[in-house]
């Protein structure tokens, strides 16, 4: 079912060949961009901003922070992740999910994504890091994939 999905329109659905692809290089486009909690913009943005902000190019709109992300869309176990899915962590010791990038490459179970991180802004970084293979919790789905 698609109750968990935020379409404004039918043509928002990524089409996995070329919107993915779109979607990533929009992400990339924010690489260096500085981290800003609570923002949303190229001068500053915090993890949530920037997944919203380039999720939004698409007209899927995703909920303001990561937590609420983590409740939408479809979860994936790792093996299954693929590109432009949300992968989400507690990190520094939180109980709670407080981060989320988008996943833009699968290696075996190397899972590389690109986030904003508090110490380098928009980065890219993987899940063979000591820092986030411990805080690693779970991997969604956030649009339709059977778009072809």
């Amino acid at each position: 079912t698609h109750t968990n999905y935020d379409y404004s329109s039918s043509s928002s659905n990524l089409n996995v060949s070329k919107n993915v692809n779109s979607l990533l290089k929009e992400a990339k486009k924010f690489l260096g961009t500085p981290y800003k909690y609570g923002g949303d913009t190229k001068s500053g943005m915090d993890c949530s901003g920037f997944v919203k902000n380039a999720f939004n190019q698409f007209n899927i709109d995703l909920p303001r922070t990561s937590k609420e992300m983590a409740s939408r869309g479809e979860r994936v176990s790792s093996s299954d992740a693929k590109p432009g899915d949300l992968i989400f962590f507690k990190n520094g010791g939180s109980r709670v999910i407080n981060h989320v990038g988008i996943v833009i490459e699968v290696d075996g179970d190397d899972i590389k994504f690109i986030h904003s991180a508090t110490s380098k802004g928009v980065s890219i970084n993987s899940t063979k890091e000591a820092y986030y293979s411990k805080g690693f919790v779970q991997i969604n789905r956030v649009y339709d994939r059977q778009v072809l």
